[in-house]
């Protein structure tokens, strides 16, 4: 009996390497498909309006996509438009940044004895010996760009195949699974469907928010190209935890060199706060709505373990997956105590539970409007 259960541990150790070394090799191919899954997803109710005003499916199909091109590609060109702002005043931020140099320089020389012109010599010959990796640094940054651009066509190709075939993609997978088993596949897969919609549209309507928010705010507090920081601050909102707190960091590090004193930095970290307060009490419970419900814990380990085998396209995969994973750990017997492990109990606070009662009086007014 107890070699059974030895063997048993090691077998389900042996899958979850041979799981992890397929995610690895096969990261070229699955980022792409994954990332093209759970957009179609998000994509499905908009395909499914435009077929019910008595448009054909590939057509609603297609237009759908349109429109996820056109946001994608406004959203980048409001980018693009600061970072030009911002190029047009490099030459003030250079000189700024030479006196915060030489500023450091002279620290350097007053603490540590190394006078300017050594601390100059160091630099320099650092900078021979990196050099001749500049070129190699180029190569593979246009080389990036242009899988970048590969894997984004093949994105779009994917999401259109996917939402073409939806119908024989969930035949395939009710087939997978006994007769008596069918009906709870279905509403697995509808409730997949649910969170992921949920999840993202929240999200990105989120990010809107956000934007609004810290534009505002870095405003009111002087921030030079408020609208761009915001913006970063924003986007990083894809990345849990980590994305907020760099988009802080990069905005008070820019700020100083630009010329901020200790002023700008308390009212770029007051902003921050008062953001993050609306968007937890307020925004979340409004905008969100049902949530992956994935703990804090699973959360973390999961954006470190989606960073160390996909990169950032992991840590940004990492929560509507596992949302997917707790959802049918939870549907099948066996991996019911996983689906425990992952996720958590609803348990709002005070300020939480008010917000969500404010939140659902304000659908509850629109759909009657409607």
């Amino acid at each position: 009996m107890q070699y059974t259960k030895v063997l048993k541990a090691a077998a389900i150790l042996a899958i979850l390497a041979l799981i992890v070394v397929i995610l690895v090799y096969a990261r070229p191919f699955l980022v792409p498909v994954t990332f093209a899954a759970l957009l179609a997803m998000l994509l499905l109710p908009v395909a499914g309006w435009l077929q019910s005003k008595g448009i054909g499916e590939a057509l609603a199909v297609l237009l759908s996509i349109l429109a996820l091109v056109a946001f994608l590609a406004l959203v980048i060109f409001l980018v693009s438009w600061q970072v030009s702002d911002i190029a047009a005043n490099a030459s003030k931020v250079e000189t700024r940044v030479r006196e915060k140099y030489q500023e450091v320089q002279q620290l350097v020389a007053q603490e540590f004895g190394i006078s300017p012109k050594e601390q100059q010599q160091m630099i320099e010959t650092q900078q021979s010996s990196a050099s001749g990796k500049m070129s190699a640094m180029i190569t593979g940054f246009l080389s990036g760009l242009g899988t970048l651009l590969t894997n984004l066509l093949l994105v779009l190709v994917y999401i259109f195949l996917f939402i073409y075939f939806r119908g024989r993609i969930k035949g395939f997978i009710l087939r997978l699974v006994p007769q008596e088993r069918r009906k709870k596949a279905l509403a697995t897969i509808h409730e997949s469907q649910q969170v992921v919609q949920q999840y993202l549209s929240g999200l990105s309507l989120m990010i809107v928010c956000l934007w609004v928010m810290y534009s505002i705010g870095f405003s009111i507090i002087g921030v030079e190209n408020a609208f761009f920081f915001a913006m970063m601050c924003g986007l990083l909102e894809i990345v849990p935890f980590v994305g907020n707190i760099t988009g802080t960091i990069l905005t008070l590090a820019m700020s100083l060199v630009q010329g901020g004193g200790l002023n700008l930095v308390i009212g770029i970290l007051i902003t921050y706060a008062l953001v993050q307060f609306i968007q937890t009490y307020l925004l979340e419970p409004l905008v969100v709505g049902a949530e992956v419900n994935i703990n804090p814990m699973a959360t973390i380990m999961g954006l470190v373990a989606g960073e160390m085998i996909w990169g950032i396209p992991g840590m940004i995969l990492a929560i509507p997956l596992m949302g997917i994973a707790r959802i049918v750990c939870e549907h099948v017997p066996a991996l019911e105590p996983y689906a425990y492990l992952i996720g958590q109990e609803k348990k709002e606070s005070r300020w939480k539970k008010k917000a969500g009662e404010f939140a659902e009086k304000i659908k509850a007014l629109f759909k009657r409007k409607r």
